[in-house]
């Protein structure tokens, strides 16, 4: 009888290898595997940010070298720009989360994080390592380096500032600290119930050329990682840049590179290199106790190796299995033991996938699995057992069934299980694993500094490490292995083919408030409307808990015999009593078949990475602010993408996005402003061609408000009427100090009269890219700096221009009106509001 268990197990003490639905198994993959069993050595490389590793080393370490490679960035990008979409913050922390998962499958590293949240452009280690909270992040940094151990750790930065960002140098800071800190048991004592103390070989600076900042220098370690590698057919160079194109929300689609290419290198602590990276480490079988047996039958082996009957291979592969299994070095085991299994399927032709019939399943539901399973060569093979599992360890192995597999004969097994109910379950009281597929590292709130990471084990992991996959047990000539396989759904897509997503397990029902931020201006009511949807079938109610100084009716809202897959909308009336309430959070709470759920539920969609779903919290802002508007019509220029346009409707604005033929052949004095979104001027190349007749505009009485810029790749000079020039200058400080240059300038009086309060409460910057070489036609009615910098008034301009009135903005409202700062709409507002008939400037 077929049977799948659900197993729960300890993830604490081992990590996890994510399982892959069918890995290549073509001869090439096969090759290099094979020179990978042969290799005992292992390298961390070490940087920031998502983009920041050096992708042509990395791949040369692990194609080349057939070291265990990994990364170890410090963040996930949640700070950076989005060129690809509205996704910011967290959101794009996911998405650069999975594009460095691409690059990984493209170089053959591995990922890790720490639990460290990139909050911005930090202009100094100090401010970084206050910020991400020194001791967490160190913390981190030393248990990947306990559980990786790395022969090697390599920076990409130095700690002497030459990186620019403040986590460039922080990133070097800490591993420079964790390089001795994980060898000694007094430093995260904690962390030695699960690993050992690990004392690297030495840690290098990976030295760089970009732009005027050289730190290489000929008397460096170097090594040319720009070779050739005929079995995969291609260079490293080339490699690479298949692999930094999968940064596409950055815009780093890169250029095949070929051809010698150096790799420079300066010794930071540890022996120096001489004549190899490795010197001093032995990276062959010789390593481990009994291994030079072992490294000798895989040379012979692999001379034996036939390209043409490789299940020739298998039976002397299996009879390593005990061999290595008697090793007494318990990383090298693990490690030598999943490649070895590994290789034994690719030689035997073994294929083998688990896939789910819907993409999403509630909580508690049954889930219909299949499973298959095909025998290329017709080797002695059977299908022993089959367990769906949520965690790594197997409880209670089972053999009760045992069915050879036929020759090229597809094995297809069919079966329902049930999803586990939405507790909290524990094992050994240890192990906490919430059942919906959220994101580890965004289950709870955080601060800006660092995620909430309610178990310790988890962190280091890209993904999570209690998703679902199927263990697959055979008999493989007379020998028992075990493969993990990734459950995932599989769909026929008629213009793609087939297409592989992520399972997802969610609450019964979901309830997505229709806006992130509601502004009041007195004590109007609004509608705040909430679309609910069912993944199960459910009956319930929904309500949001009571908030001081507001009034919401009615109380909650009844819903009965709601099946999987319907959505309705609902819609509570929500209004200010007055007090002191300006700013509060509501909470939208689901009562569904007899339980509580506070979540809604929001998907990321992009063709390059799997899609994601995530579960946020089913809240929205009140904002209750005295806010005057003038002017009604906006136009809207898209650019790399922000959540403006929402905002500026929450208000009640109508916004229009523009199109060239309207911007061109239209009659653009019907529009109160026109707006261009942040970096239009760097990733729209029509805005050249569009730029006269935006001017015009503004000559003819309109208003024009550009956001910021990136200074590198404006597809045009002339942004303004007059000239200007986009620097490389930003305040990182969202609480710095803004004097008032020029308090009668209508954009900080008219409609709305802008106080110091209204830039108290902004986010993770005061602006970036501000402008430089200002023109005397312009006004600058701000000035601002971080601690320690001279004064900056680039940061908001304003200049009249015929009629009309131009301003180009570098304060960081993208970040601000999501975010639902009340100072921030005031003034966004004022910058849209041109006054009639009085002086502009």
């Amino acid at each position: 009888m077929n049977r799948i268990k659900i197993t729960v197990a300890l993830l604490f003490l081992v990590h996890l290898a994510f399982a892959q639905t069918a890995p290549p198994t073509d001869l090439a993959t096969i090759e290099q595997n094979f020179k990978k069993l042969d290799v005992l050595g292992s390298v961390l490389y070490v940087a920031a940010h998502p983009d920041d590793e050096n992708t042509r080393l990395l791949a040369y370490l692990a194609q080349e070298k057939h070291y265990r490679t990994g990364y170890l960035s410090m963040t996930r990008g949640d700070g950076g720009q989005n060129l690809l979409g509205n996704d910011q913050s967290e959101l794009l922390g996911l998405i650069r989360t999975q594009e460095l998962l691409a690059a990984r499958k493209v170089d053959g590293a591995e990922q890790f994080f720490t639990r460290a949240n990139d909050f911005g452009f930090s202009k100094g280690p100090d401010e970084t390592l206050k910020i991400w909270d020194k001791e967490k992040v160190l913390g981190d940094v030393v248990w990947v380096i306990r559980k990786f151990r790395p022969d090697v750790i390599i920076c990409r930065f130095p700690t002497t500032g030459e990186g620019g960002h403040g986590h460039h140098t922080s990133s070097a800071i800490l591993a420079q600290e964790a390089f001795t800190a994980a060898a000694d048991p007094k430093r995260y004592p904690e962390q030695l119930k699960y690993v050992q103390t690990w004392q690297a070989k030495r840690l290098l600076w990976n030295t760089f050329s970009f732009g005027t900042v050289n730190t290489t220098a000929p008397d460096q370690f170097k090594i040319d990682v720009g070779v050739y590698n005929p079995i995969l057919g291609k260079g490293y160079g080339e490699m690479a840049a298949e692999s930094r194109s999968n940064h596409k929300t950055q815009g780093f689609g890169s250029a095949r590179q070929r051809g010698q290419a150096f790799e420079f290198f300066k010794t930071i602590l540890g022996d120096a290199p001489k004549t190899d990276l490795m010197d001093g480490v032995n990276t062959t079988w010789g390593r481990v106790k009994g291994g030079e047996a072992i490294g000798s039958e895989i040379e012979k082996i692999r001379k034996d190796f036939d390209m043409d009957l490789p299940e020739n291979s298998v039976k002397a592969l299996v009879s390593l299995i005990d061999k290595v299994d008697k090793v007494p070095d318990e990383y090298w085991k693990v490690q030598k033991a999943k490649e070895l299994n590994n290789l034994i399927a690719d030689c035997a032709g073994l294929w083998f996938e688990a896939y789910a019939a819907d993409p999403t399943y509630a909580v508690g539901d049954q889930m219909a699995i299949r499973s298959q399973v095909i025998n290329r060569y017709g080797l002695n093979i059977s299908l022993t057992d089959l367990k769906v599992i949520q965690h790594t360890d197997n409880i209670g192995s089972t053999t009760d069934f045992i069915e050879p597999l036929a020759e090229s004969t597809l094995r297809v097994t069919d079966v329902n299980k049930m999803i586990p109910k939405n507790e909290l379950q524990t094992y050994n009281n240890e192990c906490p694993a919430s059942k919906i597929s959220q994101p580890y590292w965004l289950e709870s709130p955080h601060p800006v500094g660092n995620y909430e990471v309610s178990h310790a084990g988890n962190i280091g992991n890209p993904e999570n490490p209690n998703a679902l996959y199927v263990k697959f047990e055979f008999a493989i000539e007379g020998r028992f292995i075990v493969f993990d396989r990734k459950l995932v759904y599989k769909y026929v897509d008629p213009a793609k083919g087939e297409i592989y997503q992520p399972v997802v397990i969610a609450p019964p029902v979901t309830a997505n408030i229709d806006g992130k931020n509601y502004i009041f201006n007195g004590n109007l009511p609004q509608s705040v409307q909430i679309k609910l949807k069912s993944f199960t079938k459910a009956t319930g109610s929904i309500r949001i808990k009571p908030i001081p100084g507001w009034k919401i009716e009615p109380e909650k809202i009844d819903f009965a015999n709601k099946n999987k897959g319907d959505e309705w909308t609902l819609a509570f009336v929500v209004r200010p009593t007055g007090g002191d309430a300006k700013t509060s959070t509501l909470e939208a709470v689901v009562n569904a078949n007899g339980k509580d759920f506070s979540m809604g539920i929001h998907e990321i969609k992009y063709d390059h990475i799997p899609n994601i779903t995530l579960f946020p919290p089913a809240e929205a802002k009140l904002i209750n602010l005295d806010l005057k508007i003038a002017g009604k019509k906006i136009g809207y220029i898209d650019g790399a993408g922000d959540l403006v346009i929402d905002a500026l409707k929450q208000v009640g604005y109508d916004v229009h996005p523009l199109s060239e033929n309207e911007i061109m052949n239209g009659d653009l004095s019907t529009y109160d402003a026109i707006i261009t979104g942040v970096r239009a001027y760097n990733v729209n190349p029509r805005l050249a061609i569009e730029q006269p007749k935006l001017l015009e505009y503004v000559k003819n009485g309109g208003n024009l408000v550009v956001q910021y810029n990136n200074n590198n790749g404006l597809v045009t000079k002339q942004i303004g009427p007059y000239p200007f020039s986009v620097v490389n200058k930003r305040v990182t400080d969202e609480d710095a100090k803004i004097t008032v240059l020029d308090p009668l300038n209508p954009v900080l009086s008219y409609p709305n009269k802008i106080t110091q309060d209204d830039f108290n409460g902004w986010v993770q910057e005061r602006g970036l890219y501000y402008v430089g070489d200002v023109d005397p036609n312009y006004k600058t009615p701000l000035r601002m700096n971080d601690p320690g910098e001279a004064p900056n008034d680039g940061a908001l301009i304003t200049g009249t221009y015929g009629e009309g009135r131009f301003v180009y903005t570098s304060l960081a409202f993208f970040r601000q009106l999501p975010a639902g700062v009340p100072g921030a709409y005031r003034l966004f507002i004022n910058l849209l509001s041109k006054p009639k008939n009085q002086p502009l400037n």
